[in-house]
């Protein structure tokens, strides 16, 4: 095995890594918002927003080092992937450019308070759309060159969508159980349980249409005996959700939920990770096929190696100090 194996592989773990730690950090600020229409009045949202409020503007960090990561590291995956989702990736953005400003303008709006406060929910309902639906095309399998600009229209790409957006509600529930008291908890509470059965039964009904898709993924699952070593996955799933399930409800238990929301979501990635492996782009395209030259592989993982401690730092140190439940009369007003 030499360097130009090993390469595209360690900058496929730094790209996956960079999108788990977006979909975990930014996921349950677009749950608050999805849950948004939900909350009982002005100062429930108040509160809810106020939860992320230091802590969301550094999440898109790692969404760029995903998508610099793969130009850089992946030029022809990015040439195939851009110009076959280019319509569901500018929506995406432009929803997240919409979140943004909504989330900043509604804690200094008086008269269209209201207003921003819509905005940051179909801001966010839209983007975690979006993004469900861009992972689902990618899976589904895309052309290495040219291709239909609408293939992503698939009722496969619109049922992982859908998914999405229930599992960033699961994340944002779990994070108020965390974060908040009284009031706001109950109703994370009392809203956690359906979406732990919803979520439950998204992935059910997605991992049994994988092993149907033209991309092919999941199919190793189920072939040359490597499901007996895989199977772990989806069992400590089932146990993930059983017991998420449980400690939603329970009174004295706050943290717990939301720690076994973000494992659900690790099982689920690493799974996916684990069917598509070795495809950057299923189903024709490996990393190695689709990796620049081992020189600028090499020249740019250092840089990445220098700054990743440093994005992981600051992170860890924005929610250490910001840590704890929200007070009364605490954040932006």
């Amino acid at each position: 095995m030499d360097v130009a194996y090993w390469l595209p592989v360690a900058w496929f773990a730094v790209i996956a890594f960079g999108v788990f730690m977006y979909v975990v950090l930014d996921g349950f600020v677009l749950g608050l918002g999805v849950l948004a229409p939900l909350v009982r009045d002005e100062a429930q949202l108040d509160a809810m927003m106020n939860t992320a409020a230091p802590i969301w503007d550094g999440n898109e960090t790692w969404l760029v080092l995903g998508g610099a990561g793969l130009l850089a590291a992946f030029p022809a995956a990015y040439a195939a992937i851009l110009p076959a989702l280019y319509l569901p990736v500018l929506l995406m953005l432009v929803a997240l450019v919409f979140r943004g400003v909504a989330f900043e303008f509604r804690f200094k709006a008086v008269r269209t308070r209201r207003l921003w406060g819509w905005a940051f929910a179909a801001g966010s309902i839209c983007t975690a759309f979006w993004q469900g639906v861009i992972l689902g095309a990618l899976v589904r399998g895309l052309p290495v060159s040219g291709g239909d600009a609408w293939l992503w229209l698939h009722p496969f790409a619109l049922l992982t969508g859908v998914a999405l957006v229930a599992g960033y509600a699961l994340l944002g529930a779990t994070w108020l159980v965390l974060k908040t008291s009284s009031g706001l908890q109950a109703l994370a509470r009392r809203l956690a349980r359906p979406l732990v059965l919803a979520v439950a039964g998204f992935m059910v009904v997605v991992s049994a249409c994988l092993p149907f898709l033209n991309s092919r993924v999941m199919a190793r699952w189920f072939s040359d005996g490597h499901f007996w070593w895989l199977s772990p996955v989806p069992l400590l799933a089932a146990l993930v959700v059983w017991a998420l399930w449980r400690m939603a409800a329970h009174p004295a238990r706050d943290a717990r939920p939301f720690v076994l929301a973000l494992a659900l979501f690790a099982l689920a990635y690493a799974g996916l990770l684990l069917g598509m492996w070795p495809y950057l782009v299923p189903p024709s395209l490996t990393v190695w096929q689709a990796a620049a030259p081992p020189s600028s592989q090499a020249f740019m993982l250092v840089g990445v190696v220098c700054l990743l401690p440093l994005i992981l730092g600051y992170t860890a140190w924005s929610y250490y100090v910001f840590r704890g439940k929200l007070e009364p009369g605490q954040g932006y007003h």
